[in-house]
């Protein structure tokens, strides 16, 4: 999977075909994904939102992974979060809780 084409252009899509799922998420993420096809995306899930830009901004939660195990995650995003993030490869900080409805934003 090409992890910028989503966050460019899938998710974005995605919000637009159903924005009231998505905001009632009810927070911001920061997404950094590390490695050669990595980068930065600013979700906003909130009542303002959605939307999804490249970059950094404001967030609830911050979630740090390499580019290798982002692809696992999204080929699985609900089986494979926990343990990622127990084998320390998905790193979080801020609300954890809230970083538990990123599977909602993925799948």
């Amino acid at each position: 999977m090409d992890i910028p084409k989503l966050f460019n252009d899938d998710l974005p899509q995605k919000f637009a075909q159903n924005p009231d799922k998505f905001r009632a998420i009810g927070g911001k993420f920061q997404i950094d994904v590390t490695g050669p096809g990595g980068g930065a995306w600013h979700i906003d899930a909130t009542a303002t939102g959605p939307s999804v830009d490249q970059g950094t901004g404001p967030a609830d939660v911050t979630i740090t992974i390499a580019e290798t195990d982002a692809q696992k995650l999204l080929e699985n995003p609900a089986a494979t979060a926990m343990s990622l993030f127990f084998a320390g490869k998905l790193k979080v900080s801020g609300n954890q809780m809230l970083a538990m409805k990123l599977s909602t934003l993925l799948a």
